[in-house]
């Protein structure tokens, strides 16, 4: 097999899908529905609050995606919510199949879509990994001779006799990596698969994905949120936008561009339907809007205090609440954060101002995120909310130092002058 072979092949692939309820289960409840749409009436079928004018149309989750992907390469696939990421994996994978193009993929595929894919919960972590051995189409001896290698890197140890459904998502998530990363297959597929394990076995999952490109000659196609994961492992970044392909190449032009489509350049964000990633499951509390008080927030006087207006909306009582601003690069690289402590919410609409002072910043292009925590003491903490900010522009009017600033070089932090004092050390 040459270094230049062909793994995947994507040509023109289109997958759409039909909104609202489709068949109620029985042949006559489906025959009412129809009489009931034949006749301009509302369906008797339908759940209570479903939006009748959904009822039959589509959407097309991806809408003529083509690209390649050869031997030993370590793609990443990043996109804001909804752009269709998932729904490539799962036709990669063949969960679910095309309607309209073609997908080649020339090698077996190992893949970890979320937690416990591919998992019986009612088997044992050993009879899980034969039969997703068996699935690849490895011999039983074939897998006895990985398996201690498979329950040595999950850490899972002498759990892996219990049946999986007694795990908790941590070694659900450490053994199926270890399953996907250790069978025999050419090509490995990851959708945010290191969202839930610890930081030691992130970075131990980030070194297997890295040496099964680099050393192993396998193909890998991996989806995350985390810009610092995918500039570490991938040699190439895919992005998607509403079902489209609008970049494919360098890894930092990549995520420049999809930082583009993902933050807001407006002073005013409202998040009342922005749908969260799919690991956040927590909906007590949730971020309403936010808005940043300045006149533009494509020149913000990098000396002066920013206010930012919070409404945020809690279901019960909250107590013990912080807040985090956190700010990054042009490239999504964490740069520095400010938090907030002690909060407490109201059941409803909450309010408040806080000030911030980015002064230590250079001139040039940031992003943020904003984050709601709930304290447990200890140094514990649980996420509330957790949503993109805004992309904004820092300047300098009354200076000229920062003009000529090496960003790449030193840095885009610039820390206060020292206090000197002259003479001999005392």
């Amino acid at each position: 097999m040459s270094e230049n072979e062909l793994m995947i092949r994507v040509q023109d692939v289109k997958k759409q899908y039909r909104l609202g309820q489709i068949g109620g289960g029985t042949l006559r409840s489906d025959l009412q529905s129809w009489w009931a749409r034949k006749r301009g009436k509302e369906d008797p079928n339908s759940l209570i609050g479903t939006d009748q004018r959904l009822i039959g149309t589509t959407f097309m989750a991806l809408n003529g995606v083509s690209f390649t992907v050869k031997k030993g390469e370590a793609v990443g696939i990043i996109g804001s919510n909804g752009a269709g990421k998932s729904t490539l994996l799962k036709l990669l994978t063949h969960v679910t199949a095309p309607s309209a193009g073609d997908i080649d993929l020339y090698g077996r595929v190992a893949s970890m879509l979320e937690v416990g894919t591919g998992f019986h919960p009612e088997m044992t972590g050993r009879e899980n990994v034969y039969l997703n051995g068996a699935i690849l189409g490895m011999t039983h001896a074939e897998i006895d001779a990985k398996m201690d290698e498979i329950i040595a890197f999950s850490e899972v140890g002498d759990f892996i006799d219990t049946p999986v459904k007694r795990y908790s998502s941590g070694m659900y998530v450490k053994l199926a990596f270890s399953v996907a990363a250790h069978l025999d297959s050419e090509i490995m597929i990851m959708d945010e698969v290191l969202a839930v394990g610890d930081m030691k076995f992130q970075k131990k999952c980030l070194d297997k994905m890295r040496q099964a490109a680099q050393r192993d000659g396998k193909t890998v196609l991996y989806v995350s949120h985390n810009m610092s994961t995918i500039r570490d492992l991938c040699d190439r970044c895919i992005v998607l936008d509403k079902g489209k392909v609008i970049f494919d190449g360098d890894v930092d032009e990549g995520i420049a561009t999809y930082l583009s489509t993902r933050w807001q350049t407006s002073d005013f964000v409202d998040y009342t339907n922005h749908k969260r990633d799919n690991w956040f499951k927590r909906d007590n509390i949730r971020i309403q809007n936010i808005h940043v008080q300045v006149q533009s927030v494509e020149a913000i006087e990098r000396t002066q205090p920013v206010r930012i207006h919070y409404v945020l909306k809690a279901n019960e009582l909250a107590e013990n609440i912080g807040l985090r601003f956190e700010v990054r690069d042009e490239v999504g690289t964490p740069l520095a954060t400010s938090s907030m402590f002690g909060l407490t919410l109201q059941p409803g609409i909450n309010e408040f101002t806080a000030e911030y002072d980015l002064s230590v910043l250079t001139v040039g292009k940031y992003s943020n995120y904003f984050t709601v925590i709930t304290s447990y003491g200890g140094g514990t903490y649980g996420v509330e909310d957790w949503v993109p900010g805004i992309q904004f522009q820092l300047v300098d009017t009354f200076a000229t130092y920062y003009e000529g600033w090496n960003r790449r070089a030193w840095g885009p932090i610039c820390l206060p002058e020292p206090a000197v004092t002259l003479g001999a050390e005392e």
